[in-house]
């Protein structure tokens, strides 16, 4: 499923992952297409980690409660190798975008900001 997802003035196309087998793969091994430019993962609870295991493109991960940004982590580069030791990026939501790694510093979307989608 897509959807808009409106932060400030602009305007993402958003696949939502609902399925926990989709929410666990996310980006690993893909790229934004004209598809859609953004990931919306609507999670089973308020207090999510990520990784970049396996992504081949750098991330921007923002969480999402109650339609306000609660933190952003910036430009998360992949995790290429077996052996690393991913890092973990925690944050509070129930609602968790990733866009392209360095979106949201070059659109000015920061903390408090207002989210809002439109199916």
């Amino acid at each position: 499923m897509y959807i808009k997802t409106f932060i400030n003035q602009h305007i993402f196309k958003t696949k939502v992952l609902t399925e926990p087998k989709d929410i666990i793969l996310g980006m690993m091994g893909k790229k934004f297409t004209k598809d859609f430019d953004a990931l919306l993962f609507v999670m089973n609870t308020t207090r999510p980690s990520f990784w970049m295991k396996n992504c081949i493109v750098s991330l921007d991960i923002i969480f999402i409660e109650n339609n306000i940004i609660t933190k952003i982590h910036y430009n998360c580069p992949p995790c290429k190798s077996v052996n690393d030791n991913c890092q973990m990026y925690k944050g509070n939501g129930s609602l968790i975008i990733e866009m392209p790694g360095g979106t949201c510093k070059k659109l000015n979307i920061k903390k408090g900001d207002n989210v809002d989608f439109l199916k």
